[in-house]
């Protein structure tokens, strides 16, 4: 290879980048300007993509972690031969562009996370990474290693100072990801100031301390050292971090700098830069010659013409497998789901959700093979262990539990990987108040639209002498404000068991089932009416009087509530409502049907009130929580906080 059309392909990278933030005069042209190097390397010399089938599942996974360098990437891509015209380059930024401000997952073709919040990116590449050797364990046979690749980040300072990037990366040391590799831009300069201001700890020591293998390139702009690097940790038995020192805002007059990072260079900055560069084209311009080179159309179709035969052979070889794998990959679900569904009968034993949850995990991982994932440390709480589904540990990542530790925006962030490597459907499991430390990742899952399922356990006051700092009372609320998010809080265990089929069958976002702690008792089954968000789980005698509305534990109140209602002359409807936003969708008809119009409505949950002031309006009245909770026996919170027969009838009454 011509070392000149190297040069010039870099400079190209470099060149559209700054080109396309002096259009927008809006971006981040720093970090491309330095770390176009490394990346025309890794794209050029290493990773294996079609252009043409970007979703190609034996492609390697690399993820700009560094989303606000995102002209570097969306550089790559145009001169790589994806879908991604040189018009979507001079539209950075815009409307309706492919081009957004952070790479957007869904939105421009050849993406394989969405990054902007610093770390994610990054600890999502541990998830991929996981799934690659989750799957090839379970699935790669003598002679066909269909699931054989490598996952790659270019990250910043920034990336590694977040918390959820420690969480991650020792998660990825602890599993020995040999097949994880990381480029850290390492020039050293923060959006403040120099890291040295910011930070004095040994980053490479304390890599080193996690199970990785650390290398370091001295000169960011020799090709050949970051190739001598990423060959040698492809042979690595550990995840590697490599930190090539680079000079942000390279060629630029702000070169070095903090003012290189986020700002536009100006027409005279990108001017200078272009003449210190030694660039002598109009804006935008890609030479013929880097046309040419960087295009990897006719080199990915073959590569993946390679993978297709191998796969053919697999099938061949081993039909069964193949049917699994193929299904799996296309996240079919057995037309019999609802049948492996576990079910409860009316006045049977109570049982908690968290209980049922536990039992329907089970009974779908037996014929949903793609279900797998863990806890932050709280399995036999959360009860989300697949028995005879093994550890995943460094050496058995074909086990579908996996001991994430006491991480949960770590693990949370790996199960968006887990998702979007595709074919597996990840689950992870931890109290519903600790949902604070995972609601970035759980963001991340719905502008992802990833289907990964949160079990959140304990989901009240509830849960009793732990406290006020163990008892979610504003969690559930701030869960149901995420777009596309579905949350659902069953009120019995057959609703727990339609809820588990709601969230596998969706694939347009997260799904977090709220589930408790307590025992609950068994209402009469009506998986129909869970599916649609909200149903009539007693009706009145003649016509309503008042409508009481509840989710989980607080149901069996109302029902309660009702019969006293009843005794009082009051005629009361009851609902049950596990999902406001499967509700919300539904048509107007079916809303109305369950919630007549003009009916005077209270509504029963025991958080925050504030959700439920869509489905009660001004002249109802909601029974919830305006405090945080207690340390006492849960049957005590439930009276001292007004969930009673008693109060209930109360507040009807003054509602009425």
């Amino acid at each position: 290879m011509s070392s000149d059309v190297s040069q010039l392909s870099v400079n190209t990278i470099r060149t559209l980048s700054i080109d396309a933030v002096q259009a927008a005069n809006s971006g981040h042209p720093g970090a491309p300007l330095g770390a176009a190097p490394m990346a025309y390397v890794l794209w050029q010399d290493f990773l294996r993509f079609n252009p043409q089938h970007p979703e190609w599942a034996g492609r390697d996974r690399f993820v700009l972690s560094a989303g606000h360098a995102s002209m570097l990437i969306y550089s790559l891509l145009h001169l790589t031969g994806y879908d991604m015209p040189l018009e979507d380059l001079k539209n950075f930024r815009q409307w309706g562009s492919k081009t957004p401000g952070h790479p957007e997952f869904f939105h421009t073709p050849g993406l394989d996370a969405t990054t902007g919040p610093l770390g994610q990116g990054a600890a999502m590449t541990v998830g991929m990474a996981m799934a690659e050797a989750h799957l090839a364990a379970r699935y790669n046979r003598g002679g066909f290693p269909i699931f054989n690749n490598h996952t790659y980040a270019v990250l910043g300072d920034g990336d590694l100072q977040e918390g959820v990037n420690h969480e991650a990366a020792a998660l990825a040391g602890h599993l020995r990801l040999n097949k994880l590799i990381w480029l850290h831009d390492d020039n050293q300069i923060q959006l403040d100031t120099p890291t040295s201001k910011a930070e004095s700890d040994d980053v490479a020591a304390r890599y080193v301390s996690y199970g990785w293998n650390v290398l370091k390139v001295a000169d960011g702009n020799d090709l050949d050292q970051i190739r001598a690097a990423i060959r040698e940790a492809q042979t690595s038995d550990r995840p590697t971090l490599i930190q090539v020192r680079t000079v942000i805002g390279f060629g630029s007059p702000r070169a070095g700098t903090s003012k290189a990072h986020g700002e536009p260079l100006g027409a005279e900055g990108v001017a200078t830069t272009k003449q210190a560069l030694g660039w002598d084209y109009p804006a935008f311009t890609v030479p013929g010659e880097v046309a040419a080179h960087m295009n990897a159309r006719e080199c990915g179709a073959a590569l993946e013409a390679e993978w297709n035969a191998l796969m053919d052979g697999y099938r061949a070889a081993h039909p069964e497998l193949g049917a699994e794998v193929d299904a799996l990959l296309a996240r079919d679900l057995p037309a019999t789901l609802a049948d492996a569904l576990p079910s409860y009968e009316v006045g049977g034993k109570a049982v908690a959700t968290r209980n049922a949850s536990g039992e329907v995990i089970n009974a779908l991982a037996k014929v949903v093979p793609g279900l797998m994932g863990g806890s932050a440390d709280l399995s036999g709480s959360t009860k989300t262990t697949i028995k005879d589904g093994g550890e995943m540990q460094a050496d058995a990542m074909g086990g579908r539990n996996v001991l994430f530790g006491v991480r949960e925006f770590g693990m949370a962030a790996a199960a968006n990987g887990l998702s979007l490597y595709g074919g597996l459907r990840p689950m992870v499991g931890t109290f519903l108040v600790f949902a604070d430390y995972l609601k970035p990742a759980f963001r991340l899952s719905a502008i992802q639209m990833q289907p990964v399922t949160y079990v959140l356990t304990h989901d009240s006051i509830g849960l009793g002498e732990d406290g006020p700092t163990h008892q979610p009372i504003d969690q559930i609320a701030m869960l149901r404000a995420v777009p596309g998010a579905h949350v659902i809080r069953p009120a019995d265990a057959n609703e727990t068991a339609a809820a588990w089929q709601m969230a596998l069958e969706y694939d347009k976002g997260p799904t977090a089932i709220a589930l408790s702690r307590q025992d609950l008792p068994i209402l009469p089954r009506n998986h129909a009416g869970v599916k649609k968000g909200a149903y009539v789980v007693r009706d009145a005698e003649g016509a309503a009087q008042v409508i009481l509305i509840a989710s989980g534990s607080e149901v069996s109140l109302a029902l309660d509530a009702a019969e006293a209602l009843s005794g009082e002359g009051i005629a009361a409807r009851v609902v049950s409502m596990p999902c406001m936003e499967v509700f919300r969708a539904q048509e107007r008809s079916y809303r109305d049907s369950v919630l007549t119009p003009g009916v005077k409505r209270v509504a029963l949950e025991a958080a925050s009130k504030a959700p439920w002031y869509e489905w009660v309006g001004l002249e109802g009245a909601v029974i919830g929580m305006d405090t945080f909770g207690a340390s006492a026996p849960a049957s005590v919170l439930f009276e001292k906080f007004g969930f009673s027969v008693q109060n209930v009838v109360k507040v009807v009454r003054g509602v009425l």
